[in-house]
């Protein structure tokens, strides 16, 4: 029997449909979790939703309003979240604006779990002590935040360095996390859980080549090596030594890009964050 670690503990995975955040939910489940789960697919996202015990809640991460029913309809279900696993992501092709009109490397992987993850923070803060997981990526030491620029306006977008600069935001909006909510008893990680071998270049020709293609046993984990680093950090809690961390797999202080560590790009990321999901 699955040691129950987890017990009274209820926690949210996004992105769990397939992949990492799929292993992550039936885990965390299995260690006595209630778990709560996201994703764009009805129909790949139920089976999950039934294994773990839970009604699905889908939402297309493209679409803020989505994300803002997905926050709504999950408030009505949770009355404390202990774990917030913002696993949701994905590399796309710049060109491809979302609903919302951004591009959609920096709204998936960056702008929706923001917005999220503010809109869910009374659940968080009920909890008394709680943690966020931002699934990053060593791609975030190829990606370049400039705040004037977001949304590639007055640049070139290249799809895997926008992908990496939303993973590089993903550590960034960890840290802003950190050092503004702890008042509440809300921590937060960023991890690179390594490269699963999961569907998340489905959406991209370019990355979507290696894990589309027999090539991917050779640069890939497999999925359930993927979600161990969530599934431990989900365990281990809110612990105030790794508070703001950046892991890559199991190892505080993975590589990170110099900006990581910027705290006027820290401060500036939330700020125009606030201001292009209607937060502020």
């Amino acid at each position: 029997m699955t040691e129950q670690t987890m017990a009274g503990r209820t926690v949210l995975v996004t992105g769990a449909s397939d992949g990492i955040g799929a292993v992550a939910a039936r885990e965390l489940a299995a260690k006595g979790a209630t778990v709560h789960v996201t994703g764009r697919s009805a129909e790949k996202l139920r089976p999950i939703a039934e294994e773990v015990g839970t009604e699905p809640l889908v939402a297309d991460f493209s679409r803020l309003d989505d994300v803002r029913r997905l926050a709504a309809e999950a408030g009505e279900r949770i009355a404390k979240l202990d774990v917030l696993m913002n696993n949701a992501g994905g590399t796309f092709a710049p060109s491809k604006k979302t609903a919302d009109g951004h591009e959609p490397n920096f709204q998936v992987n960056h702008l929706a779990p923001f917005l999220l993850t503010h809109l869910l923070r009374p659940r968080l803060a009920a909890a008394a002590s709680s943690l966020v997981v931002n699934t990053s990526s060593i791609a975030n030491l190829m990606g370049k935040v400039v705040l004037d620029d977001l949304d590639y306006e007055h640049r070139r977008a290249i799809e895997f360095p926008a992908y990496g600069t939303g993973k590089l935001m993903n550590i960034l909006f960890t840290r802003g996390i950190a050092q503004r909510w702890g008042d509440d008893g809300i921590l937060s990680v960023a991890v690179h859980p390594g490269p699963a071998g999961t569907s998340f270049g489905r959406d991209s020709w370019f990355v979507g080549l290696l894990y589309r293609t027999p090539l991917k046993r050779f640069g890939t984990i497999s999925v359930e090596d993927g979600a161990a680093p969530l599934i431990a950090l989900a365990e281990r809690g809110p612990d105030p030594e790794i508070n703001g961390s950046y892991f890559s797999r199991f190892k505080a202080d993975g590589r990170e890009n110099k900006q990581a560590g910027d705290q006027t790009l820290i401060d500036g990321l939330w700020e125009r964050s606030e201001e292009l999901t209607g937060l502020s």
